[in-house]
């Protein structure tokens, strides 16, 4: 039986991971799936201050509170931004790290450092697409009902993540048991990225056939990946 950790990217709360989740606890596995700090369900809350170090903060408590020990802890999108620093915060309590199509950025580098986001719509305290832009290019792979689904649950995301340089001074000279999961159809975050992250860590790499939101696409093969020894 194992611990599962799964972190959510932008416009996403826990809601993301459902397909996911079920995998992993019909197999008999123990499973968070939390909304991070201003997003999901907890989106009304957004408010100045939510950064990635923040979010992580929140998780590295959660674990603690749940007293969880070797975790696998999944990061997606810039839900591996999260994980990275989560990893700096409780290194103790992570058995491997899964990077799930996921950014993971170096001290100092932001967001739009790697991708770009031309049609993003910014608040004073919120980025995210529109719900066109949501239809038409995040989700346009996904089936009809699928899509549907996810657009109807999409929130804007804190805009700190999504702006500000990330602070990570020891996780990338520290030894990681990891995983990088590239989806061959996603363009964001590009695979020489991902590359540099396997490379860096020693990573397992594995891939998939399908794009950016494999937990909605590829459930069972992305449950698969996770638990893989």
């Amino acid at each position: 039986m194992a611990r599962i950790l799964l972190i959510h990217g932008a416009y996403q709360g826990g809601w993301i991971w459902t397909r996911v989740a079920a995998q992993l606890r019909a197999a008999g596995h123990e499973v968070l799936a939390p909304s991070l700090d201003g997003c999901g369900e907890r989106a009304h809350a957004v408010r100045p201050g939510i950064t990635t170090e923040s979010q992580a903060a929140e998780l590295a408590s959660l674990l603690f509170l749940e007293d969880w020990q070797e975790v696998v802890a999944v990061g997606t999108s810039t839900g591996g931004m999260v994980l990275c620093r989560l990893a700096e915060l409780a290194p103790q309590r992570l058995q491997r790290l899964v990077f799930a199509d996921a950014l993971a950025l170096r001290h100092g580098e932001a967001l739009p450092d790697i991708v770009a986001r031309p049609t993003a719509v910014n608040t004073a305290l919120t980025s995210g697409p529109s719900r066109a832009d949501a239809e038409g290019r995040l989700f346009a792979e996904l089936d009809a009902e699928t899509r549907a689904w996810a657009v109807a649950r999409i929130t804007q995301h804190p805009i700190a993540p999504m702006t500000a340089p990330v602070v990570l001074p020891a996780f990338w000279s520290r030894a990681w048991d990891a995983r990088v999961v590239w989806c061959r159809r996603s363009a964001n975050p590009p695979r020489a990225h991902q590359r540099r992250l396997a490379e860096a860590l020693e990573a397992d790499w594995q891939e998939l056939d399908t794009g950016h939101y494999p937990m909605l696409s590829e459930p069972e093969a992305l449950a698969r990946l996770i638990l893989a020894g």
